[in-house]
């Protein structure tokens, strides 16, 4: 299977705002930089705007969605935490820690994604288990190496490992389960997502293996990482909290990659990083300051890849 794909759903912000339920456990969200309720909508949407129009330009088909201001869901523009679309045609629907996020899923989305030339086979709905206070928040709990079919998932209050290990079986990928901490006024918290620590691409990875405490479980995903091949390039703890590891490789019509990473990701990198990453392929750093200081997530957290066949 393909690790990239040229196909991004992406959802138009509609009531941006720095969201208090999900700040519970996100500590990327600085209410010490958010801006303004009233600002934070036009401020986000005009940095969407510019990342679907750099995505477009170095021809990635990008499909937008616009969010509905009365659902008022402020995090809507994070849609890989509750949908993913695979190569057999299945989508799943993932369940989803924050009430506020719930309102997220909407069907109509996906028959938007069908109008625009791609086939469902299957819709799995897995929001079930948010009655029982599980849950397993899409590509944002877990990082698929395709080709492999190898899933990394870090434990957090999202990310139920009982429910990980039994999508995994679903969906026929080997579980590679650990622990991914970050220091917050001087405790180890666990990182919320596992894409905010790591990457994985068709060639290499980028991960932080220090917030990965447990060294047992550091060397295993290390081992994992290199047995399939991957070069491995590894960021810090400080490089982590400008959203480096929140990357996503990407191709376009042409059939050439990109890495995604915001602004802030970029300037975070060493000369080495960025030269060892662009040898692979060039980078994409749209400025995403808003979205993440008030939303806590980034570049990947916006894109929802799009595997689905296309209709014949």
């Amino acid at each position: 299977m393909k690790q990239t794909t040229s196909t991004l759903l992406m959802i138009q912000p509609a009531a941006f705002f720095f969201n208090e339920e999900t700040a519970e456990n996100n500590y990327y969200q600085d209410p010490t930089k958010a801006v303004a309720k009233e600002s934070s909508q036009d401020l986000a949407l005009k940095e969407f705007q510019d990342f679907v129009a750099l995505l477009r330009a170095n021809q990635i088909d990008v499909i937008v969605v616009p969010d509905l201001v009365e659902n008022e869901t402020p995090d809507s523009i994070f849609p890989n935490n509750w949908v993913s679309f695979h190569e057999d045609g299945r989508v799943f629907l993932y369940p989803m820690c924050a009430k506020s996020r719930r309102r997220e899923r909407r069907p109509e989305i996906l028959d938007q994604i069908q109008h625009s030339g791609f086939s469902i086979s299957t819709i799995t709905d897995l929001s079930y288990t948010e009655n029982q206070g599980l849950y397993l928040e899409g590509t944002g709990s877990m990082i698929f190496d395709r080709a492999n079919q190898i899933a990394y998932a870090a434990r957090s209050i999202r990310t139920d490992e009982n429910l990980f290990n039994d999508y995994c079986k679903t969906i026929g990928y080997q579980p590679v389960v650990f622990s991914s901490f970050q220091t917050l006024e001087q405790q180890r918290l666990p990182i919320y997502h596992t894409n905010v620590m790591m990457c994985v691409a068709d060639r290499y990875a980028v991960i932080c293996l220090t917030c990965i405490d447990d060294l047992e479980e550091r060397e295993m995903v290390r081992e994992n990482l290199e047995k399939t091949g991957k070069t491995i390039i590894e960021i810090s703890e400080d490089q982590v909290n400008q959203f480096a590891g929140n990357m996503l490789q990407v191709e376009n019509t042409l059939g050439e990659t990109f890495l995604i990473m915001s602004d802030s990701a970029c300037r975070s990198l060493t000369a080495d990083q960025l030269k060892l990453l662009t040898s692979f392929n060039p980078i994409l750093a749209p400025s995403l300051t808003t979205i993440e200081t008030c939303g806590g997530g980034s570049a990947r957290c916006m894109l929802a890849e799009v595997f689905l066949p296309k209709n014949r």
